[in-house]
């Protein structure tokens, strides 16, 4: 299954039978069986019909309200059982120092680490561009990783790591697009513009699933409690940054899938947006990126999608979390 994105300004979401419909005034825009959707994401100025809302519970799919830029405003979530034992759990283990501590090792850990198989594996393909100074200090951030004694040691590690990366993560970009480094509010160019999107769409995903797992979005260990922040979905996000949205941006970037034509400049706030009929083309490429199978570490499941692998490590984290057990964070395989 996949999710639904309805960007289309002045657009409104009905039901008829277990069909959802999207109109715009008589024009039928898509026509869709709700057991082949996950969640409905919905940006601007979408209107939606209580109807389809209950259908949508019925088939306990959430709905999710976001801006057209993409900032998560809200969610209707359908009523489910929730996992009461594993909010618990939950509760205990972010009390527990020595979990805390552990956890957040295996989430900095896993992040560096598909971070430098990314910068590896570009550096095999392309060797004429210089990625050994970045290659080097990874590896030594990696090392770093299991001294660091404290919550704040372990923060610096990451963030410094993160700047490395990022310097090589410029020189892997081609063409016509420049990127002196990550910034975030605003993303003053097209290629910022596109991590931060996609970050936040990943982000989004993975509060959602977490919440229907059952866990507390809330409640983060390498990510403590922040108002208003899922602190747990920043923590399992991690993981998944440089091998699924930095390596899509690569992809849409150095395979021409956008030019700059595709992006206009917010004067109020400096930050560049995707246009709105780049976001179309962005939920198109994302769809079928996050649906391409990749290699699993399972002897049951020798291919799984990306999204599919996204809610194992969810459910491998419940499990970690329920009976204390170590948790392995999902890491790139070598090529």
């Amino acid at each position: 299954m996949a999710n639904l994105y309805i960007t289309e300004q002045g657009s409104i979401i009905r039901k008829t039978g277990d069909r959802l419909i999207v109109q715009k005034d008589e024009a039928v825009l898509l026509d869709i069986q709700c057991h082949k959707i996950d969640a409905v994401l919905i940006f601007g100025n979408v209107q939606f019909t209580t109807q389809a809302v209950h259908e949508l519970f019925e088939h306990g799919i959430e709905l999710a309200l976001l801006t057209q830029t993409g900032r998560l405003v809200g969610q209707i979530t359908p009523p489910m059982p929730k996992n009461i034992e594993l909010r618990m759990a939950q509760y205990e283990r972010y009390k527990d120092e020595d979990f805390v501590l552990k956890l957040s090792k295996a989430i900095v850990s896993g992040k560096l680490k598909n971070s430098l198989e990314v910068l590896r594996r570009f550096s095999y393909n392309h060797p004429e561009i210089n990625l050994k100074d970045e290659i080097s200090n990874l590896e030594k951030s990696i090392q770093e990783v299991q001294t660091g004694g404290s919550l704040q040691a372990l923060r610096g590690i990451e963030g410094s790591g993160a700047k490395v990366y990022f310097s090589g993560f410029a020189k892997m970009i081609r063409g016509n697009f420049d990127f002196d480094g990550r910034r975030k509010r605003p993303a003053p160019d097209p290629v910022n513009a596109l991590l931060s999107f996609g970050y936040t769409i990943l982000f989004n995903e993975i509060s959602s699933l977490l919440d229907g797992i059952g866990f507390d979005p809330y409640i983060g260990f390498f990510h403590q409690i922040e108002y208003g922040r899922p602190s747990l979905a920043a923590d399992l996000i991690e993981e998944f940054r440089s091998p699924v949205i930095d390596r899509f941006t690569l992809n849409l970037i150095n395979n021409n899938v956008f030019s700059q034509d595709d992006f206009y400049l917010h004067v109020k706030s400096g930050s560049m947006y995707l246009t709105n009929e780049g976001i179309k083309r962005y939920f198109k490429e994302y769809e079928k990126y996050m649906g391409a199978e990749i290699n699993s570490d399972s002897q049951e499941i020798k291919k799984i999608s990306q999204r599919n692998f996204i809610r194992e490590q969810a459910h491998k984290l419940a499990k970690a979390i329920k009976d204390e057990e170590d948790y392995t964070p999902f890491l790139l395989r070598k090529e």
